[in-house]
Order: C-alpha cells, then structure tokens, then sequence
C-alpha cells in the first residue's frame, strides 16, 4: 500500500502507523529542512522528499492508495485570530491551500484521503467531521472513537513543553530550525488519532465496499 503523507513536519500523524503494516510504503513530504531531517531520523524506511507539499499533491496524487494531509494551520487558528484582535499580531488572509486540497481530493482521487486541520476561528467553509481539538475531512467516515487525548494532556504553562515531549513521546529540543518550538509541539496530531484514521481507511480498500467502488470510476 502506497502512502502519501503531506506536510509532515516530525510524523505525529505516522508515528503508530507501523503498529498497522510495517510493509508500508511511505512518502512524506516536508518543505522544513530541520523537520525533514528528524523526520528522517524517526522513520528512516520512509522516503522523505524536501519540496512544496502542495505543488507535489497536484503532481503525484495518481500514485498513492492513502493521502493524508496537514496544511499550515495559523492562518485559520483561533489563538491566531485573537492575537490579531489584540495588537499581538497583524490579521492576514486565510490560507486556501487547505479547501483547494479538500475540494480536489474529493473529485480527483480514487483512494482514501484525509486532510487535518485546527477548529478555524470563523465557520468551516467545507464541513468536516471534529475530534478533539482538530477537523478532518474525509471520504469516509470516522466512528467517535478518536479520543481528545490532546485537549486533556496538553495545557499552557511553566511545564507545557515537557508534557508535549511526553505526550508525543518525542524530545522537541533536538529541533533545531527557524520554528518555534513549543508551536511545533502543539501542531502535531495525536498519534492515537493517526494510528486510528488509517486502520479505518486500510479496512475500508480492503473491504471494496460500495462507496470505494464508487470512488473508482
């Protein structure tokens, strides 16, 4: 099974994805050098490429059975948005890379995609399905078995930066690009959740059902 893993970062998302297939074959794209690099390091079987991961979805969705994606999330981010309603930062453009990968997915590829992303400050503008402190938008269904492990393990504070490495089970200190850390940190998705959504779209190709069959003409 062919799989391409978009805006990588330091693999949260594919971090149990071993525990399903270790035959996988992975792609994983980054655009960070530094994330790349560890990225590497976490998953060496993984074919890590160091380019734009919007450009390579457009060029190279054909290839793959599972695409799953993590767009940069700031733009859409509550935390960013009041930031900007308090002089902490200026207000900029939501990023559209993010509905364009929705809506191309969702029309051009024949396998099972999931796209990633943060509960936006304003109203969706694609309706996605939420668990935890994320939404993702598929072509199939997710139970309500992802847990928001994330909303009660992750707090502000003196220690936050600890718990993160605990949590994703990953020193953040080894970083050591233009990122700040401790956003980074928080940007990851849970493994558990990784680990979850694609054990489902694995059982779902394997099961050819009716909405995948549909999915191939």
């Amino acid at each position: 099974m062919k799989i391409l893993n978009l805006y990588c970062c330091l693999g949260g998302n594919r971090y149990k994805w071993d525990e399903i297939n270790n035959n996988l074959e992975i792609t994983a794209v980054e655009i960070d050098p530094e994330a790349a690099r560890l990225y590497k390091q976490r998953f060496p079987k993984d074919n890590v490429i160091i380019d734009d991961a919007h450009n390579f979805l457009l060029e190279n969705y054909k290839f793959f059975d599972f695409i799953w994606s993590s767009p940069p999330c700031p733009s859409h981010s509550k935390a960013r948005y009041w930031g900007s309603k308090g002089n902490i930062c200026k207000p900029i453009y939501p990023e559209m890379n993010l509905y364009q990968e929705i809506i191309f997915l969702n029309n051009y590829f024949k396998g099972k995609f999931c796209v990633e992303n943060v509960v936006p400050y304003y109203k969706p503008l694609i309706s996605a399905q939420k668990r935890g402190r994320h939404l993702y938008w598929t072509n199939f269904y997710l139970p309500n078995i992802l847990s928001n492990r994330d909303d009660v393990a992750i707090k502000r504070g003196k220690n936050e930066l600890k718990n993160l490495c605990k949590f994703h089970n990953f020193d953040f200190t080894k970083y050591k690009g233009k990122q700040r850390i401790d956003k980074l940190a928080r940007n990851l998705v849970d493994f558990e959740a990784g680990k979850t959504i694609l054990e489902i779209a694995i059982g779902i190709i394997k099961q050819n059902n009716t909405k995948q069959t549909i999915l191939n003409f």
